[in-house]
C-alpha cells in the first residue's frame, strides 16, 4: 500500500468534505470531526470472538483488546472529546457482561474520559451496562447519525455494511476497507479488529449511491487514499 499514490498518481491524504462540513479520514477506520472534537466509528463489535466461544468455537478471545487499543490511540491522537459510536459497538446485545476484568477497566477509563455515545445497532439494539448514553439515532448540525444507511438518505452518516474497495492497478490489485460517500449518505469501515468487509461493488450496496458523485478513500497501513472510481473493480 506505500506505493499505491504512485502506483495511481494519487493525492495526499484527504480530508472529506460531506454536507457542508470537514472531516479527517483515519488509517484505522476512524473519523475525526475537529469542529466537534469528535471521533467517529463504527461497527466494533466487542466480545465477537467470546460470543464465538460460548457457542463452542475454539477462536482467541483478544479482538476486544486490540479494537480497544486502536480506540485509545486514536483518542490521544486526536484530543477528540466525544466518541460517537455508530452502532454495534458489541457483537450481542448482553456482550457487555462478557468483557474480562481487564477489558472492562480500560472501556470503563474511556467512558470516563471522554463522553461516549452509543447508538443501536442491528447487533446490540439494547443499551449496553457500560457508561455514556446509549441512543437509537443521532442529529447534529445537520447530520443525522445512525447505524444502517438507507436509500434516499440525506447527511446521513452511518455504518453497518462494512465496506470495502477493490482497486485495479497494473498487474494486479488491491482490496482494502474504505469510506464512501456521494455527500448524501456516507458509510464508515468497520472499525473492529475481528470484521470482515464487503465490497461496494456488491449488491448489499446497489442503489445506495448516486455514483456520478461517489467518493471512495481506502484504509492504507498508516494513512489513507482517495481512489478514482474508474478503478473500482468486483471481488
Amino acid at each position: 500500500m506505500h506505493n499505491l499514490n504512485a502506483a495511481l498518481d494519487l493525492p495526499e491524504t484527504p480530508m472529506l468534505r460531506f454536507a457542508g462540513h470537514s472531516f479527517e479520514p483515519l488509517a484505522s477506520g476512524a473519523l475525526y470531526w475537529r469542529a466537534r472534537e469528535t471521533l467517529l466509528v463504527a461497527d466494533l463489535h466487542f466480545e465477537k470472538m467470546a460470543s464465538f466461544a460460548r457457542r463452542g468455537s475454539l477462536l482467541p478471545p483478544y479482538d476486544t483488546g486490540l479494537t480497544l487499543s486502536r480506540l485509545e490511540a486514536d483518542l490521544r491522537r486526536t484530543g477528540a472529546r466525544r466518541l460517537l459510536s455508530l452502532g454495534d459497538s458489541f457483537h450481542r446485545a448482553d456482550a457487555s457482561g462478557l468483557l474480562t476484568p481487564a477489558d472492562r477497566m480500560r472501556l470503563d477509563a474511556l467512558t470516563d474520559a471522554v463522553e461516549c455515545i452509543w447508538l443501536s445497532g442491528n447487533h446490540d439494539p439494547a443499551p449496553h451496562a457500560i457508561g455514556g448514553l446509549c441512543r437509537p439515532g443521532l442529529e447534529l448540525d445537520g447530520l443525522i447519525f445512525a447505524h444502517e444507511p438507507e436509500k434516499g438518505a440525506k447527511n446521513r452518516i452511518s455504518g453497518h455494511l462494512h465496506p470495502a474497495a477493490r482497486i485495479a492497478m497494473p498487474g494486479r490489485s488491491t482490496r482494502k476497507p474504505c469510506f464512501v460517500h456521494d455527500n448524501r449518505l456516507m458509510i464508515l469501515p468497520a472499525y473492529g479488529s475481528s470484521t470482515g468487509a464487503i465490497n461496494i461493488l456488491s449488491a448489499p450496496f446497489i442503489g445506495l449511491f448516486h455514483w456520478p458523485a461517489l467518493e471512495v478513500v481506502m484504509l492504507g497501513r498508516d494513512r489513507t487514499y482517495p481512489v478514482p472510481v474508474r478503478r473500482l473493480v468486483g471481488g
